[in-house]
């Protein structure tokens, strides 16, 4: 990153200090081998978990640890879209904890891909003065090509007549996520990203802030629900474990999948709050207005599952928390980037409650999906009616939240100018 300051360049002609070759390592080897080693980190996780699942599993006595190693590459292929046949059944729900990892994975190996690659192309003021910068575009190229590959390869390997995973769900996925987070980690380690950032105005980087802000803020105000419901309902949880008879190694697979999709939980848990809810199952509701359920499946996360029937009174006050956040994530944002402007306040708040509201309906519409056979073929938030809600609820209490803390801080200029 510091080759881009321009000190940080040799003069043309001049040799390059060793400083300077750390940060212009071959473009093309590096960013390709950054996307296998992104891919092939997570996956390594996977399939060691795979094979922990097969020894905790009657301690081994079934199978072999190639079960396991398949059985892990299917939950990595899973955490891509690729959704499987289990005993001729579609599963086409994604643990999004796996998802997760890899995106952290592709956001960390990118950054450092980003730094390697950084002494290529124009520097910063070559930059400054419209000279062309392709060092980013063609290093995601070839590092979204190098995961994808990775992708493909496992996909073709694991993948069996009864299993059927969907290698073109996987590369879709591997695309997205490797330009989403690949990309923000190679422009910010690289230095781009603070170079561009300079032409975006500043009431845009100011939303986003907002946006970020307000996400992080509802996805906190959403994992305390889930928390909440499954703490009253722990007994539940536990008698679910005891009829299926588990022991201790059983217990602690059982505790290891549900991990996995902890944040498909918390998911679920803010379309609850935001009004919608979600379905668990086909003609069924889980909203602070009507909880209508069928049969379930024996899984302890389900434990929080509010009972069947008319929701206590109470219930539907929820539907407040989601303006509260909005308003709370924008006064804070403004207060770490202050403006004096009734528009601006207004816009930011607005806008960034918006955004919120669009990426956490992404997240409730890839959250779920079929999850075993008959009923169980639609388990999943009201993704459509959360987008309103959310774009709705998180707008409005950005707008108001922007124009409280923008009167705050106009009262407190004028009282430290006097005037």
């Amino acid at each position: 990153m510091t080759s881009l300051l321009p000190s940080a360049r040799p003069r043309a002609g001049a040799p390059s200090s060793p400083g300077d070759r750390r940060h212009q390592r071959p473009l093309t080897a590096v960013a390709t081998l950054g996307g296998a080693l992104a891919a092939g980190t997570t996956l390594l996780v996977c399939v060691a978990l795979g094979v922990v699942g097969w020894f905790l599993t009657d301690a081994g006595a079934h199978g072999t640890p190639r079960d396991g190693l398949r059985t892990g590459a299917l939950g990595w292929l899973m955490g891509h879209g690729s959704g499987v046949h289990v005993t001729g059944t579609a599963v086409t729900a994604v643990p999004l904890g796996v998802t997760l990892l890899c995106a952290w994975s592709l956001w960390r190996v990118g950054h450092r891909v980003g730094d390697a690659i950084s002494g290529h192309g124009p520097d910063a003021d070559r930059i400054g003065d419209g000279e062309r910068d392709w060092t980013v575009p063609m290093a995601l190229g070839l590092f979204v090509s190098g995961y994808a590959v990775v992708a493909v390869v496992v996909s073709s390997l694991t993948a069996t007549a009864s299993t059927a995973p969907d290698t073109g769900a996987v590369v879709r996925w591997s695309i997205v996520l490797g330009v989403i987070f690949g990309g923000s980690g190679l422009a910010v380690g690289s230095g781009r990203a603070a170079i561009w950032s300079t032409y975006v105005p500043p009431t845009l980087l100011a939303a986003a802030a907002t946006a970020r802000r307000i996400l992080l803020t509802w996805l906190a105000v959403a994992a305390s629900g889930f928390v909440a419901a499954l703490v009253v309902d722990v007994d539940t949880a536990a008698n679910i474990l005891s009829q299926l008879h588990t022991d201790a190694a059983d217990a602690t697979l059982f505790v290891l999948l549900s991990l996995l999709v902890v944040p498909n939980a918390v998911a679920f848990s803010g379309s609850y709050l935001l009004g919608p809810g979600f379905s668990m199952g086909v003609g069924t509701l889980v909203s602070p207005s009507a909880v209508v359920l069928g049969p379930l499946p024996m899984f302890p996360l389900l434990a929080a599952l509010p009972d069947n029937g008319t929701p206590p009174g109470w219930t539907a006050g929820l539907v407040a928390l989601p303006p509260l956040v909005g308003a709370l994530g924008a006064v804070q944002a403004q207060r770490r980037m202050p403006t004096l402007r009734w528009d601006e306040g207004a816009l930011r708040g607005c806008v960034g409650g918006a955004g919120a509201g669009i990426v956490f309906a992404v997240l409730a519409a890839v959250a779920g999906g079929a999850v075993g056979p008959g009923r169980m073929r639609d388990v999943a938030p009201m993704a459509g009616d959360v987008l309103v809600h959310a774009i709705t609820s998180f707008g409005l209490g950005g707008l108001i939240g922007g124009l409280i803390v923008t009167a705050w801080q106009r009262r407190a200029a004028r009282d430290l100018t006097g005037h």
